[in-house]
C-alpha cells in the first residue's frame, strides 16, 4: 500500500482502499489467531505504518508530485518546511490510530465468526 499510494492510488480513493485492507486483515486475523485478536490487529497495523511511512519518505519526490493538496496542507503545520521529518514524527500517531481501528475490526470479526 505504501508504494501504491505513492504511484497509483489517488488520495481521494485511498480511504476506501484502507477500509478494504482492514476488513481483509481483520478476517484473516480472526481466522488464524487463537486469541488476542485486538492486539494482533493493533500490531499488524503499527508495523504496516512503518513500511508505508518508509515508502513515503524514501519516495518523497514522487509522493510530493502526486499529493499536491497534502503538501499544501502540511506547509501550514509546525515543521511544514520539512514534510519528510513531519512524516517520520507522525507515523507513530498514525500507526496507533490505525492500529486501534484494525484491532477493533479484528475483535469484531472474531465476535462475528463465533456468533455464526
Amino acid at each position: 500500500m505504501g508504494i501504491a499510494t505513492v504511484f497509483v492510488i489517488p488520495s481521494n480513493f485511498e480511504p476506501l482502499c484502507w477500509l478494504a485492507i482492514f476488513v481483509v486483515c481483520a478476517a484473516i486475523i480472526s481466522k488464524k489467531c487463537l486469541k488476542w485478536y485486538f492486539l494482533n490487529g493493533m500490531m499488524v497495523s503499527v508495523l504496516s505504518s512503518v513500511w508505508v511511512t518508509s515508502a513515503h519518505v524514501l519516495l518523497f519526490d514522487f509522493y510530493k508530485a502526486r499529493h499536491v493538496s497534502e503538501m499544501a496542507m502540511m506547509s501550514g503545520l509546525p515543521m511544514g518546511d520539512s514534510p519528510r521529518l513531519m512524516m517520520i514524527f507522525l507515523f507513530p500517531v498514525v500507526g496507533i490510530i490505525s492500529g486501534l481501528v484494525l484491532g477493533l475490526f479484528s475483535y469484531a470479526a472474531h465476535l462475528l465468526r463465533t456468533a455464526f
